[in-house]
């Protein structure tokens, strides 16, 4: 029989697929496992369903392995070492599409919230200190009529420019490595450089994959080109921003603020940016729905589906 690893609890609905596939057996923790960890588990199963933060780097393959097919819970790979894997025959899958919508919502959310302060306002009525309204309070970005830069034009960054230009009223301008035809956005204009998007945008929103080629993508020089008093979005992965460089822009007055969903080093997340008032901090967000999750389930379960009926899985990396 089939023997079917899950490294995490995921929703019922996706384990009940599952069933019917082979011997399931899901571990109970939500913890990443490390990369020898799941070297024995690759001896031992035949598929293993992993997310992020499992170490599946070169270190993860065995030389003997009886796993055929990581079926992995998300959109980002950049866990994965997708080359060794292919290398010892074994099938790397992901589940684009159901993460764009919930995605793109978080982005949106950490705009307004940067935008109108709405952390900071938060805090202080927690803490008791509101004085009541008056004409000067807080005042933050009215965001229509504002810029937004998109750096990744893909299914996320069409989805956060669809939002931000339709429901508030912005402008967008983009960078994309490839030419981008027509993306959907009235008057939209692709950009030569991130350089350039940063200076023309009011609010920036991150949205390329992770992996060693995006790396530190936005660092001390892109944010020097950000215009003074505008605001950065992550919800792409964390190590896409330099950390370092984004704490001395904030801590120098360049940004009005910064909205992280994701983080560098996750999750430890620096003091210096849980300290700071302009800077709005969510635990990994994303694709945070009962109805996200359970598609995203469902979608690891077709690919493991088609795999073990000798098709191609529909999304493979």
């Amino acid at each position: 029989m089939t023997r079917i690893f899950v490294t995490r609890p995921l929703p019922s609905e996706v384990i009940e697929a599952l069933d019917p596939l082979g011997k399931v057996d899901v571990r109970n923790e939500s913890s990443s496992l490390s990369a020898p960890e799941l070297a024995r588990l690759m001896t031992e199963y035949d598929v293993i369903l992993p997310t992020l933060g499992d170490d599946l780097s070169a270190a993860a393959f065995p030389k003997r392995s009886r796993c055929r097919l990581l079926a992995n819970f998300g959109v980002g790979y950049n866990h994965i070492d997708v080359a060794t894997a292919q290398s010892r025959g074994i099938t790397v899958t992901n589940t684009p599409g159901a993460v764009t919508d919930a995605t793109a919502d978080i982005a949106i959310t950490l705009m307004l919230m940067v935008a109108r302060r709405a952390g900071e306002g938060e805090r202080l009525v927690r803490a008791g200190r509101w004085q009541g309204w008056h004409p000067t309070q807080m005042l933050g970005m009215h965001l229509g009529g504002k810029t937004l830069g998109i750096i990744g034009m893909g299914r996320i960054g069409r989805a956060v420019a669809r939002r931000a230009h339709f429901g508030l009223g912005m402008e967008v301008v983009f960078y994309n490595r490839s030419a981008v035809g027509d993306c959907g956005i009235p008057g939209a204009r692709q950009m030569r450089s991130i350089a350039e998007v940063m200076a023309l945008s009011d609010v920036v929103s991150i949205n390329v994959p992770g992996g060693p080629e995006n790396r530190h993508l936005i660092g001390f020089a892109e944010l020097v080109a950000m215009k003074t008093g505008a605001i950065l979005v992550n919800t792409a992965r964390g190590d896409v921003i330099d950390e370092r460089a984004l704490i001395t822009a904030l801590l120098g007055g360049k940004l009005m603020g910064a909205g992280l969903d994701v983080y560098e080093n996750e999750p430890e997340v620096p003091e210096a940016l849980r300290g700071m008032e302009n800077v709005v901090l969510l635990p990994h967000l994303g694709t945070n729905a009962l109805e996200v999750r359970t598609e995203m389930g469902l979608m690891a379960v077709d690919n493991i589906r088609a795999f073990l009926e000798g098709k191609m899985p529909p999304n493979v990396v």
